[in-house]
């Protein structure tokens, strides 16, 4: 290897470090990199569909528990694309199947209206938590295979010394530094991974909250008018 790209400092700039080094160093770079942009690429668009889901919500929530008239709201804004609408929806839905009938068991029906409500609650958070498996992945393997990429390159320095039968600093820092570059860029595809896995996590988990109480709420509703059904 050329001793010109230990002593020139425009050589060890990040560019120069992947066009000189070797083709699995440049797999697992490349690997790395887009890794990074698929990141914040999901960090992007699932933070404001995440903050724009809450804040529907509330605003769908609100507008619920004050309007008088169930079947009128569900009419006018039952449709949403939304987790509470379609919560609501799959209440009313089973609401409806179960008291079509001339008799109606009240505990049965509070049972079913519980599971359903709640099985569209849990589809609901599924849904929105899609992409937060990708960023756990790349938030632990990414490291690794950096790491694989710096193991590798320091394989290539000693294989460099052996063939050049010489351990000075112009032998051994080039491929050093590939390896270097290749833990940097894992590390660099890893911590906004993590960072975001955390604190999509929590996001989540409080639009999980929200809408476990806005599902337990709507079944106290409807188990108020089940006592009027004769």
């Amino acid at each position: 290897m050329n001793p010109v790209l230990v002593t020139d400092p425009a050589s060890l700039s990040p560019v120069a470090l992947f066009l000189h080094a070797d083709i699995v160093v440049k797999v697992v770079m490349g690997g790395l990199l887009l890794a990074s942009i698929w990141t914040w690429a999901i960090i992007l668009t699932f933070g404001l569909r995440l903050r724009r889901a809450r804040k529907a919500m509330r605003g769908f929530e609100r507008a619920f528990w004050q309007a008088e008239d169930i079947d009128a709201f569900y009419k006018a804004q039952g449709e949403q694309d939304l987790p509470s609408a379609r919560v609501m929806a799959a209440g009313i839905a089973e609401w409806r199947r179960s008291t079509a009938g001339a008799g109606v068991d009240r505990v049965a029906t509070r049972e079913r209206l519980a599971t359903t409500m709640n099985a569209a609650a849990a589809g609901e958070i599924d849904r929105l938590a899609d992409r937060l498996n990708v960023l756990a992945t790349i938030g632990s393997v990414a490291p690794f295979v950096g790491l694989f990429g710096t193991v590798w390159g320091i394989m290539r320095s000693f294989t460099g010394i052996a063939q050049a039968q010489n351990s000075s600093l112009a032998v051994v820092a080039p491929g050093i530094a590939e390896a270097l570059f290749a833990t940097a860029i894992g590390l660099f595809a890893a911590i906004p991974a993590v960072i975001a896995y955390n604190r999509f996590s929590h996001g989540v988990n409080r639009v999980e909250a929200g809408l476990s109480r806005f599902s337990d709420g709507f079944h106290t509703t409807l188990s108020r008018q089940l006592d009027a059904v004769k």
